[in-house]
């Protein structure tokens, strides 16, 4: 059990926390939520004794093993299945106890190396951090990386698969669907409602939220309080909590001015002095309820289209993909005013492809682009944030694109994306994440667009403001394609899904739901086809001909290197799928490519050598 009392926390002069009585019981799933800046990934810190209070305690037992993500991950040489491997220290130094022994021959040291796996039950250690790689979104072919070779969303993911290999009582999950995709989302669901110890857990994903926490602590204007139930359940509680304050607050306002009027009228008359005596008593005793003061409602909107055409934008036989290498094959998709399409499949199948093929970022290898002539594209991406000009202001850079307009009228549109007053004459330097990413939103607004293609567009905002992003798309007129991980946006705002995996974007016949029902089965089933033994071939009582036996031996061999060519082929697919690798156009991307080549090649040669087995 976790026990704060009498705790308060200060970041610098400002008081995060104030008058904190609670406690968190083993066991709970707990849902941290508020909005930015309210203390949430400060109060992770105090957990772990990073950060001292600056009144009363945290109590947390001595025993209690906690595993978090770590906020950096340094560029290592260690291959990426020994660095998840590593959370587990004591599974991790006995496995190199035996492989140094091995090394030595010496097989005492071998026998000690196996007694203490043993006894840390870790002989199954590299399977389970190998199926967390999996869960995650890593093929086999890369678990033997280094881990310097991913870029930096593969990174924060190797960081999270670390963590959940740490043996742990306690488990403190900051934002981690952050650079996950849906699948690796739905995934860790599943894994977090198995997992025996305590969570907690800071996401600002409603649906994540919903399916995992079984308490909500609430973090707003400096005090926490707890919840039972999940993110839904806090909000009906939360509502008629305010609705009871609201009541109570009128109810005492009006007995304060009924007793200040008694006493106004009557303090002066010696008949009435020990009754107006007697109600000053009472209203200096009253309890003094705050009014409910509503959290300012978040409103954003995207303007109504100029022109609003029905055929706005196709791809036609389209091979979709950068220099050489084709990741996705014979596209055909039309966008029609009014469409609401929702992009799913892992990281590296290509979702981003697609969406950058679709605004001409990059050519098409192959097939047509075509749009109509009133064709306006609003795109957001993750280097859409990342190019901001530093040291610039919102005011420059709306000026920027809407020369010639008064700076009242920028100041205007600019307060209706949360950018009031001297905030929009404030340098980007010091705005959060979530605030450029509310900045990029809103000039992607200004230019009034008839289509949007968003990737990923809710990372870093909090839940306040992809709710009001939810409700200004669904309010917006034009067509939208959306990449993200969060469900709550994709199920207010899209009715259309399409699946982008394996080379190809096609319709996928189903909601979200049905979706996470096809991915949960589709891994069912490929585990019980893992767990079938290989099939034997029974030599023939009668043979039908005299032709050559099959050799079995090399028929396992033969399937074993087509498996291995698949999944080489898989993990530089991914590659090159990856925008990181192309920033800058280095050679990097040259190079995988080339060795994507080689690499179909010896597959083809593999394959047909399989099927000469075959036809043996």
């Amino acid at each position: 059990m976790i026990s704060f009392r009498n705790f308060a926390l200060r970041r610098g002069e400002r008081l995060l926390l104030s008058n904190v009585d609670l406690a968190l019981h083993a066991g709970w799933r707990v849902g941290v939520i508020g909005r930015n800046g309210t203390g949430k990934s400060s109060l992770f810190a105090a957990i772990q004794g990073e950060v001292e209070a600056d009144q009363g305690d945290i109590d947390v037992p001595s025993r209690v093993r906690i595993a978090s993500v770590a906020q950096e991950t340094p560029a290592l040489d260690d291959p990426a299945l020994d660095f998840v491997l590593s959370g587990d220290a004591a599974v991790h130094a006995a496995i190199a106890m035996e492989r140094d022994a091995m090394a030595r021959e010496d097989w005492e040291a071998v026998a000690e190396a196996h007694h203490r796996l043993e006894e840390l039950g870790g002989y199954d250690a590299t399977a389970r951090a190998g199926k967390l790689m999996h869960g995650l979104g890593f093929s086999p072919d890369t678990h033997e990386r280094t881990v310097k070779e991913f870029s930096g969303g593969w990174r924060v993911r190797l960081n999270l698969a670390r963590a959940l290999m740490t043996p742990s009582d306690l488990l403190l999950l900051d934002e981690p669907t952050n650079h996950l995709d849906l699948d690796a989302v739905l995934w860790l669901e599943q894994w977090l409602l198995k997992y025996p110890g305590t969570l907690l857990l800071i996401s600002h994903d409603r649906e994540f939220l919903d399916g995992v926490s079984t308490h909500t602590l609430h973090l707003n204007d400096g005090k926490a309080r707890l919840y039972t139930g999940d993110y839904t359940a806090f909000e009906r509680q939360r509502a008629e909590q305010l609705r009871q304050q609201q009541i109570a607050f009128e109810k005492e306002q009006a007995e304060r001015a009924h007793l200040q009027s008694f006493i106004d009228r009557f303090k002066a008359k010696a008949s009435k002095a020990k009754q107006a005596q007697s109600r000053m008593k009472r209203l200096a005793k009253l309890a003094g309820t705050e009014a409910v003061r509503i959290e300012r409602a978040l409103r954003i909107d995207f303007p109504a289209p100029d022109k609003l055409p029905h055929a706005l934008l196709r791809l036609t036989d389209a091979d979709c993909g950068y220099g050489q290498h084709t990741v996705l094959h014979d596209v055909r998709f039309v966008l029609e005013a009014g469409d609401r399409v929702a992009l799913l499949g892992p990281n590296g199948a290509g979702k981003s492809t697609l969406v950058k093929s679709l605004v001409g970022e990059i050519p098409l290898l192959t097939g047509e682009r075509g749009g109509h002539p009133d064709l306006r594209i609003g795109y957001f991406a993750q280097h859409t944030v990342e190019s901001l000009q530093e040291g610039s202001t919102p005011i420059d850079h709306l000026a920027k694109i809407a020369p010639g307009v008064a700076t009242q009228q920028l100041r205007d549109f600019l307060g209706k994306w949360n950018f009031p007053g001297d905030r929009a004459f404030e340098s980007v330097d010091g705005f959060s994440g979530g605030e450029r990413a509310r900045l990029a939103l809103a000039l992607i607004a200004w230019r009034k667009p008839n289509v949007l293609l968003l990737d990923e567009p809710t990372n870093h905002l909090d839940l306040d403001m992809r709710e009001a992003l939810a409700e200004a798309l669904s309010d917006f007129d034009g067509a939208i394609v959306l990449v993200s991980h969060d469900r709550h946006l994709i199920g207010l705002v899209c009715d259309t899904f399409w699946r982008v995996a394996d080379g190809v974007a096609q319709p996928f016949d189903g909601d979200l739901d049905a979706y996470a029902v096809w991915l949960r089965t589709r891994e069912s089933s490929a585990e019980k086809e893992k767990a079938k033994p290989a099939p034997v071939a029974a030599a023939p009582a009668k043979p039908a001909s005299k032709g050559p036996k099959v050799n079995a031996h090399k028929l396992a061999q033969a399937e074993a290197r087509v498996a291995e060519l698949e999944s080489k082929l898989h993990t530089l697919d991914m590659d090159l799928a990856d925008p990181d690798r192309y920033a800058g156009g280095g050679t990097d991307a040259v190079a995988l490519s080339k060795h994507r080549e080689r690499i179909a090649a010896e597959l083809a040669e593999a394959e047909e050598a399989l099927l000469g087995l075959y036809d043996a």
